[in-house]
C-alpha cells in the first residue's frame, strides 16, 4: 500500500511567509541602525542575499535564517516569532543584550521590534567612568527625550554643558538629542535605568 503524497505548502503561502520574514528582518535591522553591510559582517550572510531575503525574493534555509537572527542578536525563534504569545515578548535576564564600554555596562530590556519608539535599558557605571565625552554629538534622533532613574549610587548628568547632580532615587527627563553624558565621580559604582522615547518633542 503506497503512502499518501506529501502535501507541499502552496507557492503563494511560501511567498507570503518569505515576505513576512523579509520585512521583519529589514525592520529589525533598521531599528538597530545597521546597514546591509553591517548585518552581513555580523551574520556571515552576504549583503546581496540579505537584500533578496528582505525583499521577499528568496526563502532562506533555516541555517541562513539562524545566522541572520544571530546577526540581529536574536534567537531563530524570536526572528520567526515562534515564541511570542499574543504579541508578548519575554526577555529572560540571562538573554539580555549586553554592551560594555570602558566601565559602562548597558543591558537592553526591550527587544528590537519593528516600529518600536521607546527603548528601556539598565546601566552600571564604574567608579570614575563616564558614558561619553562632553563634546560628543547627540546619541539619539531629533526630538528624542530620555528619562533616567538612579537606582544606586550618585551621578552627575551633563546636558548641553549644564551639570545636574543625581542621587539614588532621583529621576530626570531631558532632551536626548542634545549633547549629554553621565559621570560617576564617586568611589563606588552607580546604576540607573533609562527610557528613551523617539521623536516626541516638537519645535
Amino acid at each position: 500500500m503506497s503512502s499518501p503524497p506529501t502535501r507541499e505548502q502552496p507557492a503563494s503561502a511560501r511567498q507570503d511567509s518569505s515576505a513576512q520574514l523579509g520585512s521583519r528582518a529589514r525592520a529589525l535591522r533598521e531599528a538597530m541602525d545597521l546597514s546591509l553591510r553591517d548585518l552581513a559582517e555580523r551574520s556571515g550572510v552576504s549583503a546581496p542575499m540579505l537584500s533578496q531575503v528582505e525583499r521577499g525574493e528568496t526563502s532562506p534555509s533555516l541555517a541562513v535564517a539562524e545566522r541572520i537572527a544571530l546577526g540581529l542578536e536574536l534567537t531563530l525563534s524570536q526572528l520567526l516569532r515562534l515564541d511570542e504569545d499574543e504579541h508578548v515578548v519575554v526577555i529572560r535576564a540571562s538573554e539580555r543584550r549586553r554592551h560594555r564600554r570602558s566601565g559602562h555596562l548597558v543591558e537592553d530590556l526591550t527587544p528590537p521590534l519593528p516600529g518600536q519608539r521607546a527603548d528601556v535599558s539598565l546601566h552600571t557605571l564604574a567608579a570614575g567612568a563616564v558614558t561619553g565625552g562632553a563634546g560628543d554629538p547627540p546619541l539619539h534622533e531629533p526630538g528624542s527625550r530620555e528619562t533616567a532613574v538612579l537606582t544606586s549610587g550618585s551621578l552627575d548628568l551633563i546636558v548641553d554643558g549644564e551639570r545636574h547632580r543625581l542621587r539614588e532615587g532621583d529621576s530626570v527627563t531631558f532632551d536626548a538629542d542634545l549633547p549629554h553624558h553621565f559621570e560617576n565621580n564617586a568611589d563606588t559604582e552607580a546604576g540607573f535605568m533609562a527610557v528613551v522615547a523617539a521623536g516626541l518633542r516638537r519645535g
